[in-house]
């Protein structure tokens, strides 16, 4: 196998390869802000699948550096997440209490992992390309809310009880209901943050704010005492690295977590993919869902064997290595060493980092994922637009819904509806051909025709599939007697189908019955292959076909010719041919020129 391949599969290879001097500092920004802002989660996730905490700083660890090795992404943080660990509460609930609960849970875990492994191996990624731009500026916009309004308790130092439980209205309204709760310590620790992250981004985008905001703040915490005042500390983290245990296999366990791991690792896809692209669109960064789709798949089967949850691609911490600077993957396998170096030594130390630094940090972090700029075109563009709706509709459904996944979800249905919606329409231009200077054919474009011509060029373009063929068959029924040839010039189609063929022949034969003629232009082989294959030059004669030459212009000058002779050009007196005839016969020396002023 050659270098090209292995590093196809291996993608960390090329970042090695090609690795700058300068990307070292923003990754390691990004991976240091990510470790601050992760360690806390992965704690509390673990508490939401009903699990010790210790299991999700293992996930932590191991997922974040095998996703990054592996995958696709260059910011993509992959760990435990929100909704996969609600999803293996929902999963495990009934097995939680039997003495091989954690054995069937790491099985889940490398299940989940099969399939998502299986999924890139046959290519399955081409589904989630169905998700439209618009759809992600709207999902980033709904997660950026989501990330901000989930940090308000913290933020503000004000206790609700379940918030698990309470959508993000409920939790908005009750922080209303209870505002005078807020504690002004807590209140004043997380704006310091985000006035420092502000300043540091003012001054220098290079400079770490979130970090120095966090740092900072734990000074003044230890200095002032304000653990006193009702600040809240992250707490004590266990210590050690994540032990290698071999997964217990079994046909029963693997019955009972088939549908569980099934949903889990489709959830996970969707949503690792969702975030890169959303994250992808601001860095260039074309990305690979084939090659993520297997990436995340090997962190969980190797994270299965050192007793880590099922993981996923999260936002927040992707989101927050991206505007902290992570340049790399590089960023990613970093934050997983850094968290396992935190277990080691540091652990004694992480736990002053106060609940309302890491709140502002995140409420930063939202705010900045709400893309103003991107936003304000799509509204231009049309506040009824296909793309504004979509970008709309997946923004309310990401607040709204209780879980992400299912707004993620629903936003690929919507881009696949409007996907649908805009190609069952047959993109056709009709064209008259005109005399301009010096024996230049002038191609007017019309919208519709209310007297007969003698000469219409119908051009075809994009990919003419069964969706789009009652459309091309409505248009063109419209048409059939309204010239007395027809061109159908073919050279900007794409692709077609039997089912737009079949269109063509009975547009062929309508306009026999009217008494013109239709001849086609622009046809390369393929299509050739595809016309005689279903008889359509039959109908038309093939004498009327005319293939694509090299010449600019070629095919449509040599169906102008074939006009010549249908419309019996070379007979009669000058003074009664037709306009046709006339701008045909000054063309005699026709050089290719179009113009159009559309």
């Amino acid at each position: 196998m050659s270098s090209f391949a292995i590093s196809k599969y291996i993608p960390i290879l090329d970042t090695i390869k090609g690795y700058k001097k300068e990307d070292i500092k923003k990754d390691l920004i990004g991976a240091l802000t990510v470790l601050f802002v992760g360690i806390p989660q992965y704690m509390s996730y673990a508490l939401i699948a009903g699990v010790n905490p210790i299991y999700g700083l293992y996930t932590g660890i191991v997922a974040a550096i095998i996703g990054s090795v592996f995958g696709c992404s260059n910011q993509l943080i992959t760990g435990p997440t929100n909704a996969i660990c609600l999803l293996t509460a929902s999963a495990m609930i009934r097995y939680m209490k039997l003495p091989n609960a954690y054995e069937m849970l790491f099985l889940m875990t490398f299940m989940v992992g099969l399939f998502q492994l299986f999924y890139g191996v046959v290519k399955l990624g081409k589904v989630i390309d169905f998700v439209s731009h618009t759809v992600l500026i709207g999902f980033t916009a709904g997660a950026g809310v989501l990330i901000a309004v989930g940090q308000l308790k913290s933020f503000l130092g004000i206790t609700i009880k379940d918030p698990s439980v309470q959508s993000p209205f409920q939790i908005l309204v009750y922080l209303i209901q209870h505002i005078v709760q807020t504690n002004p310590y807590v209140l004043g620790i997380g704006l310091f943050t985000i006035v420092i992250i502000v300043i540091c981004k003012k001054i220098s985008k290079n400079l770490p704010g979130a970090l120095l905001g966090i740092i900072v703040s734990i000074f003044i915490i230890l200095m002032l005492g304000l653990e006193k005042k009702g600040v809240k500390l992250t707490g004590s983290i266990p210590t050690g690295l994540p032990p290698f245990k071999m997964v217990q296999f079994s046909i029963a366990n693997i019955k009972d977590m088939l549908s569980g791991a099934f949903a889990i690792s489709v959830i996970g896809l969707v949503e690792a993919i969702s975030i890169s692209k959303a994250i992808g669109t601001n860095t260039r960064q074309k990305i690979d869902s084939n090659q993520e789709f297997i990436g995340q798949g090997l962190a969980n089967i190797v994270g299965s064997f050192f007793q880590c949850l099922p993981s996923s691609g999260s936002f927040s911490r992707s989101a927050i290595n991206y505007i902290n600077g992570g340049a790399t993957r590089l960023a990613g396998i970093l934050s997983g060493v850094f968290v396992a170096i935190v277990l080691l030594i540091f652990a004694p130390y992480a736990k002053y980092i106060p609940s309302a630094a890491l709140a502002g940090v995140l409420v930063y972090t939202g705010y900045g994922l709400i893309d103003k700029k991107e936003i304000r075109k799509v509204v231009k563009a049309g506040i009824l637009s296909s793309d504004s709706i979509a970008m709309w509709v997946t923004c309310i459904l990401v607040i709204v819904l209780p879980n992400l996944d299912y707004a993620i979800y629903t936003g690929v249905a919507l881009s696949i509806i409007l996907y649908l919606k805009d190609t069952n329409k047959a993109p056709i231009k009709l064209l008259i051909p005109q005399q301009g200077k010096e024996s230049q054919v002038i191609e007017q474009e019309i919208k519709s025709i209310k007297d007969k011509v003698d000469i219409l060029i119908i051009q075809l373009e994009g990919s003419l599939y069964f969706g789009s063929a009652t459309d091309l068959g409505d248009k063109l029924e419209q048409i059939s007697n309204k010239s007395k040839v027809f061109i159908l010039r073919m050279k900007y189609v794409t692709a077609i189908d039997l089912t737009s063929l079949g269109v063509l022949k009975v547009f062929a034969r309508n306009v026999k019955e009217a008494g013109g003629i239709m001849i086609i232009s622009g046809v390369n082989p393929e299509l050739d292959v595809m016309i005689k294959k279903s008889n359509l030059d039959s109908d038309v004669g093939s004498d009327n076909v005319f293939m694509t030459e090299n010449e600019i212009f070629a095919s449509t000058t040599n169906a102008l010719e074939r006009a010549r002779t249908v419309l019996s050009c070379e007979t009669g007196d000058n003074a009664k041919k037709s306009a046709a005839c006339t701008l045909i016969d000054s063309i005699s020396g026709f050089n290719g020129t179009t113009t159009n002023p559309l």
